[in-house]
């Protein structure tokens, strides 16, 4: 049996094929753009995104060379599609990264208050959340909100114009929207009143893994894919891509580092303690269920140390290519095995989880005459680890055991980095043969949908590690003392960071 992933991402779109054992078997990539026609403002073009996820669709499964049984989809978070009758959008995509609801946060924060949001629909109010731009597009956009049927995520988006017999959105991102109640996983009344929009005009929350209908003929000819391949809701993509590096019982965590790092993590029941209100961790469904999701957030990871690489290392690059060693592994090579004489904090973007100090500053201290770019190169790897680690214990604080992390994103082609972040967390880190965590999840949840699988925990037992990094007690004893004062020189930092 092949299965389709199909993961809509912000800036692309990728489609793969796998077969039960998980083994990948073809796959396409296509990218579009971001608009940011005003500040604050994060637009796209939601029918040039579904034509390209048809073609990477299409040429995933040319290149699998058999018939797709069913599709998944992992989809980016929190997106706001207008649409008519029809399913054809009417205005541009608000995505996530789109802030021009904040009033409609704040509003929403005034007339329910911010605890009893997130007790409610474990999301605090933010201008990020779905709820909050449907409510922008309601009072904002009359002309928008007359021609608009229905307000869509990518998810239920996706699938309705595939051929789905319903408009379906899945249980991972309804509760995203902070719009649905964590206990009875529907839409709140109260809560859709104040947007000014109801139930007629949103999909139905279901699970994760369900049949939603098949392929419509005239998309299973336009895709090159044939109309019996069933339609299957997915997820959110951290959910998704949770099921597809096997993370779907509480004592693991999936560590993501990519441009951002998000580490994220499932438990049993919501979860909605003083310490994930105060830390800014939400709490949302699983794709897994019965099991509930959250995750910690930087801004500004993976991109913090490729602008300092590509800013202070461009000596480093020829020899690099020599070597057939990638620029930004081989500058941290040329560090000691050792602690950085350097200490960074790396909030060159602010600090997101778990304080949201979004006026903290990028800092480095320590620094000599004898100071070398690969020392400060490896300050600030160890700093983003620092960071990983201080939210892990914020995840502990919480009640959130995690005991290992499964790592992806272009932070897990990175031995060193790797073994850094064993040593600063006292955790093992273990990497996996598939590194497209999200595409397998979806394709394993649609699995359970064909019948190849009886649940996404069973389905997740095909994934496989490829390395494991263990922490080293001398080095770790050696990070316990750097990461002390770390935090030290955040907390005396602090109020001058603000004047900044």
């Amino acid at each position: 049996m092949l299965l389709m992933g199909l993961d809509v991402g912000t800036t692309g779109v990728k489609a793969a094929v796998f077969d039960e054992s998980g083994n990948l078997l073809g796959d396409g990539f296509e990218e579009y753009d971001v608009v940011c026609q005003k500040p604050g403002w994060a637009e796209q073009d939601a029918e040039r995104v579904f034509q390209a996820a048809c073609r990477v669709m299409g040429a995933a499964s040319s290149r699998s060379g058999g018939d797709i049984a069913a599709i998944g989809l992992s989809v980016q978070g929190d997106a706001v599609i207008a649409v008519d009758e029809n399913f054809r959008p009417v205005a541009p995509v608000q995505l996530g990264m789109d802030y021009r609801c904040a009033g409609e946060a704040e509003a929403f924060a005034r007339e329910f208050g911010e605890k009893w949001l997130f007790d409610k629909t474990g999301m605090r109010p933010h201008p990020l959340n779905s709820l909050c731009k449907v409510r922008n597009f309601v009072f904002q956009s009359p002309e928008v909100n007359r021609r608009a049927a229905r307000y869509m995520t990518y998810s239920d988006y996706m699938l309705s114009r595939l051929g789905a017999e319903e408009p379906v959105i899945d249980y991972t991102m309804a509760t995203r929207t902070m719009g649905v109640d964590l206990k009875t996983l529907d839409w709140d009344d109260a809560l859709l009143a104040a947007a000014g929009v109801d139930k007629a005009r949103l999909s139905k929350p279901g699970p994760s893994g369900m049949c939603v209908g098949h392929l419509s003929p005239a998309q299973a000819a336009a895709i090159g894919i044939s109309p019996r391949a069933m339609l299957v809701t997915g997820g959110h993509d951290q959910p998704c891509a949770a099921v597809g590096a096997g993370v779907v019982r509480p004592d693991l965590a999936l560590d993501s580092h990519g441009t951002a790092e998000v580490v994220s993590t499932a438990f049993d029941a919501p979860n909605t303690s003083e310490v994930m209100y105060e830390s800014g961790f939400p709490c949302y469904a699983h794709a897994v269920k019965g099991m509930y999701f959250t995750f910690s957030l930087n801004h500004t990871a993976g991109i913090l140390y490729r602008w300092f690489v590509e800013n202070f290392c461009g000596p480093d690059a020829p020899i690099a290519r020599e070597q057939g060693t990638r620029l930004y592994e081989y500058v941290l090579a040329q560090s000691k095995d050792a602690p950085s004489p350097v200490i960074a904090l790396p909030y060159w973007s602010g600090k997101c989880t778990p304080d949201w100090n979004l006026s903290a500053k990028g800092l480095m201290v320590g620094m000599t005459m004898s100071t070398t770019r690969y020392d400060e190169a490896r300050a600030i790897v160890e700093a983003l680890c620092f960071d990983l680690r201080e939210n892990i214990e914020a995840l502990t604080r919480s009640g959130v055991k995690i005991e290992a992390l499964r790592a992806v994103g272009g932070g897990a082609r990175s031995p060193i980095g790797l073994q850094m972040k064993a040593d600063v967390t006292g955790l093992p880190v273990h990497t996996l043969k598939i590194r497209e965590a999200a595409c397998l999840g979806a394709a394993l949840l649609a699995g359970v949908a064909a019948g190849a699988f009886s649940s996404a925990a069973e389905a997740a037992g095909v994934v496989r590690l490829d390395a494991t990094y263990e922490p080293r007690p001398a080095m770790k004893a050696l990070y316990d003392d750097r990461y002390s004062l770390y935090r030290r020189l955040y907390d005396a930092n602090r109020a001058l960071m603000a004047e900044l």
